[in-house]
Formats: structure tokens, sequence, C-alpha cells
């Protein structure tokens, strides 16, 4: 395209002074052959330079008004017939101006008006068919016929160029309407680009908050599951020890406690992911969690493995990890149990944790305050992973937790 509209540019800038070329050419000829067609008396050369000199201005005034011409002037129609009309005279004056008039087929593309098109197409062709044939007027049969013939073949070949410049015509300019089209496309992009780059800084913007936002969450159920439940865990062994004769094993249970939970927050300063599950399998660390909670509480716990144990993602393993702890809390809190079971269930595609007891239960019709941050955090980590998370209660029947969550493998953490 961009070749294609260089070319056009040349060729417009030189085309214009073609007629003017041609005209001096066809004039340095005729000067030394007007003898050969007794047109070189004085009156016959005066003749000859006033229409060189017309032609040359008329071919001037042309290039003049070329530069200030609106579209669908018809100043290209009447420019060419005065030309033809002065190349015809010339002609018939000395046949190698003849010269000069065969530029009139390279203004036929030019002209708007299909009628002066079609004269100026003959009166070309009759004009060179007389240059060609050895001069106007014929004379004699033999000139007459090759006038004739010469006639048909220029209109044809006329015909023949006219044909092909229009064509050309048409396809610069649906070049010219192309790169319009395409710079108004490209100024399209540009402006879409423009309006997606800022809808891109408002996502990732929006993406950014509703990421802090998350994490936010996630640190407080992170404090609340471990430092909150470890430190409630070791103000009650406090108390204990106090109306304990024999206050050393409260003591050093607390002890422990404290000790664990220290270790826990240094732990969450680098890594959130339960401490439990760093160094075993989700099995182990679901026992330990059990048989650490029923330390403290007269209350029977079992541990219960459905399906063949395999390693999960992290983050399941965690969650799961994190509502058995938030449910065992919540029972030793309310329940005033004597037994709870937890199960966890492994399946091809899912894993299920099952956290039941014989306590008191309540009535799932009372709506849950917002201070009972517990349930709602157990609630955000299962959504957060696709999961889902049932409670099943009735005042006096005891409770059930049960979560569901996606069972992602191990490599779905890369």
């Amino acid at each position: 395209m961009v070749d294609a509209s260089r070319e056009s540019t040349r060729g417009e800038r030189w085309a214009p002074t073609v007629p003017l070329a041609m005209l001096v050419l066809a004039s340095a000829v005729a000067a030394p052959t007007a003898v050969l067609f007794g047109v070189h008396t004085p009156g016959w050369l005066v003749t000859q330079a006033g229409l060189v000199l017309v032609s040359a201005a008329w071919t001037w005034w042309s290039l003049l008004q070329r530069r200030h011409r609106t579209p669908g002037s018809s100043a290209p129609d009447i420019h060419f017939l005065g030309r033809m009309t002065l190349a015809f005279l010339l002609t018939w004056i000395n046949p190698f101006f003849g010269i000069y008039a065969w530029v009139g087929y390279l203004e036929l593309a030019d002209l708007r008006n299909r009628w002066v098109r079609r004269i100026g197409l003959v009166g070309v062709a009759l004009t060179l068919a007389g240059s060609q044939s050895g001069g106007f007027p014929p004379t004699g049969g033999i000139q007459w016929l090759v006038f004739t013939v010469l006639l048909m073949v220029n209109i044809g070949l006329a015909a023949l160029l006219g044909h092909l410049q229009l064509r050309d015509a048409r396809r610069e300019e649906e070049q010219k309407a192309m790169i319009a089209e395409l710079g108004r496309v490209n100024a399209d992009l540009e402006r879409a680009a423009r309006e997606n780059a800022a809808l891109h800084d408002t996502v990732v913007a929006q993406a950014r908050r509703a990421g802090v936002q998350d994490e936010r969450q996630r640190l407080a159920r992170e404090i609340h599951d471990t430092l909150a439940q470890s430190l409630a865990a070791i103000l009650a062994q406090l108390q204990a020890a106090q109306h304990d004769p024999e206050p050393e094993a409260r003591l050093s249970r607390a002890t422990d406690l404290a000790r664990t939970t220290l270790g826990e927050a240094r732990r969450s300063v680098m890594d959130l992911a339960p401490g439990p599950l760093t160094s075993t399998s989700l099995v182990d660390a679901m026992t330990a969690l059990v048989t650490d909670w029923s330390l403290d509480r007269p209350v029977h716990a079992d541990v219960i493995i459905v399906g063949e144990a395999r390693p999960l993602h992290a983050e399941v393993e965690a969650t799961v990890l994190r509502i058995a702890q938030e449910a065992l809390s919540n029972v030793g809190k309310h329940a005033d149990a004597s037994r709870v079971g937890v199960t966890v269930t492994y399946d091809d595609d899912q894993i299920a944790l099952d956290v039941r007891d014989d306590g008191n239960g309540f009535d799932p019709a009372t709506s849950v305050t917002d201070s009972s941050f517990g349930l709602r955090g157990m609630r955000q980590r299962a959504a957060r992973l696709a999961g889902t998370l049932d409670i099943e209660t009735a005042a006096g029947q005891g409770t059930a937790v049960s979560l569901h969550l996606p069972a992602l493998s191990r490599e779905a953490a890369a």
C-alpha cells in the first residue's frame, strides 16, 4: 500500500510536464521538416509558431489550475478539449505534431464527463491517424484507405488504453479509500487500546483491593484458629490451677501450650500454613489434634479415617485441619458433650470432614450473631476452595458439622 501510494505521488508529480516536453520535441522535429509538407513559408511558420505558443500557454495555465482544482471540477474536460483542438490544428500543418497529439491518451482517465471522454477518444485517434497516414487532408484513394484503417486501429488502441487507465484510476481510488479506512481503524484501535489500558488499571486496582481484603480475612481466621484458641486454653489451665491443690500438672500443661503458641506465632509470621502439616500428614495431624484436645476435657473423642489417605493440596489439608480445630473448640465451649467423633473421608474427587457430638445442640432457626466469628470463618474457608459447609443440629440432639472440599492433588500447587 505504501509503495503504491509513493509511486502514484511520483507519477502525479511528473505527469503534468509531459505535454510541454512533447510539445517541445514535436516543434524541434517539425521545424526542419516543414519543407517536406510545403509549410515552410513565412505565413505557415508564423501560424505554426503562434499555435505552439498558445498550446504552451494553455498547458501552463492548466498546470497552475491543477494545484487549486476542486473534486468534480470540469476544468480537466475544458483543458483537454482545448489542447486536443490545438494539437489537431498543429498536426494539420505538420504531421510530426502527432508526437504532441499523442499525449491526449494520457489524459482520458482524468475526464469526468463521459461524452467528453468519448469525443476526446475519437478526436485523438483522428489526429494520430492523420499524422500517421501522411497528413491532412488525405489525398487519393490509397491514403484515404490507410487513414481509415489507422483511424480504426487508433480508436481501438485509445479505447483499450482508456479502459486500462480507468481501471487503474478506480484501483487507485480503492487503495486511497482502503488507506483512509485503515487509518480510521488504527485510530479506533489506538483509542480502544487506551480504553483497555485504563480498564486494565481499574481491574488491577480492584483485584488488589480484593486481595488485600481476602488476606485480612485469612489472617483473622488464622489468628482466631491458632493464637486465640491457644491463649484461651492457657487461660483455662491457669484458672484451673488456682483451685487445684496440686497445680504442677496444670502449670506444666499451660507452659507447654504457651511454648506451642509462641512457636505458632513465630511460624505465622513466616508462613500461615498450619504448623502440624509442615512435617506430618493430615491423618497424623488430625489424630494429634483430637488427642491434645481431649487431654483437657472429660470427653471421649475418636478419629476415623475412611478411604485411602493420600497427600492433597496444602490449602485443602489446611482447611480441613482448621475447620476441625474450630469445630472441636466450639464443642468444648458450648456443647457440654460426652462423646465426639471426627471422621475424615477420602473419595475420588472430594474429601469430607464430619465432626459430631452428643451435646446440647442449638436451635438452627436462631440467627448467628456477628460476633460468632468461628462459624463465619469456617464458612469462608470452605467457600474459598469451592467447598460446602453444612451444620445439622437441634436443641438437645447434638451437632454435626460436615465439610466437603474438592480433593485437589498435591501437584496442583505447582
